[in-house]
């Protein structure tokens, strides 16, 4: 092949790259991926999971979330609180009244998390379940 064809060739290639990109942008733009935060108090099915978020304790740095929870036996690996600058994992030790797994029988408990290397003030809880995802400011 002569030069002039691959340089012809490498900038249709380029040409096509920067329109796919510019479609997915206008996608990603108009897209409402974003979920409404979820009221306090209120039950919410997220998935495979049925909780109800009742308040919020902060003392020497630790969260404390209230909740009834049930749903599909597993871990919290899907549950995170969100901070202004991280995300922290619950605290998974044992403790009375914490949860440490989700089981099928729906319980109240609390989900504690150890936020003393945030320094932000504005705290939202995510939960992701599949597809699915729910929000609380607290």
């Amino acid at each position: 092949m002569k030069t002039r064809t691959l340089l012809m060739l490498s900038v249709g290639t380029a040409l096509m790259i920067l329109l796919a990109g510019g479609v997915l942008l206008v996608q990603l733009s108009s897209a409402e991926t974003t979920s409404q935060p979820r009221p306090l108090s209120e039950p919410t099915s997220v998935g495979d999971l049925d909780i109800t978020v009742f308040g919020v304790n902060d003392a020497a740095g630790v969260v404390s979330v209230d909740v009834a929870i049930g749903g599909v036996d597993d871990g919290l690996d899907s549950i995170r609180l969100v901070t202004g600058d991280q995300r922290v994992a619950p605290i998974a030790v044992p403790q009375d009244d914490r949860c440490t797994e989700i089981i099928a029988e729906v319980r109240r408990c609390t989900i504690d998390f150890d936020t003393t290397a945030s320094s932000a003030s504005n705290r939202v809880l995510v939960i992701r379940r599949g597809d699915e995802q729910a929000t609380w400011r607290l």
